[in-house]
């Protein structure tokens, strides 16, 4: 498979369900354990704002290569059909973004840069 010619929106798919097991494994360790104060906490990382807050961040400290940076424009300039809720088109692109560069990565086996990015969102 070649993992450059694989959809952005597949690529963010597939990126959204990791993201999202990564923050609640988090969230968990650090003992929210009641579902409400989960969820409640999650928010903020998982929203479109909150991770186009990450990718804004991490854009500006130039914590990507060359190569994710091209994948991060290629999602984010990427036709949706999906109408964003509670958050700017502009936010939800990046968001579609962030997700489709985990995808990304996993399709190409690099289980260690998720987990550096993943790191760097959740020890700001």
């Amino acid at each position: 498979m070649n993992v450059r010619c694989v959809n952005s929106l597949v690529l963010a798919y597939l990126g959204d369900s990791l993201y999202e097991e990564y923050i609640r494994m988090f969230l968990i360790k650090k003992n929210f354990l009641k579902v409400n104060d989960l969820q409640n906490e999650a928010i903020k990382y998982v929203s479109a704002k909150g991770q186009a807050y990450y990718l804004d961040k991490m854009i500006r400290s130039n914590y990507f290569s060359e190569d994710e940076m091209s994948v991060i424009k290629r999602a984010r300039n990427c036709k949706s059909h999906a109408s964003p809720k509670g958050c700017s088109v502009i936010e939800y692109k990046k968001a579609t973004a962030l997700e489709a560069l985990l995808g990304y990565l996993k399709l190409s086996n690099n289980e260690d840069r998720i987990n550096d990015i993943m790191s760097f969102i959740v020890e700001e």
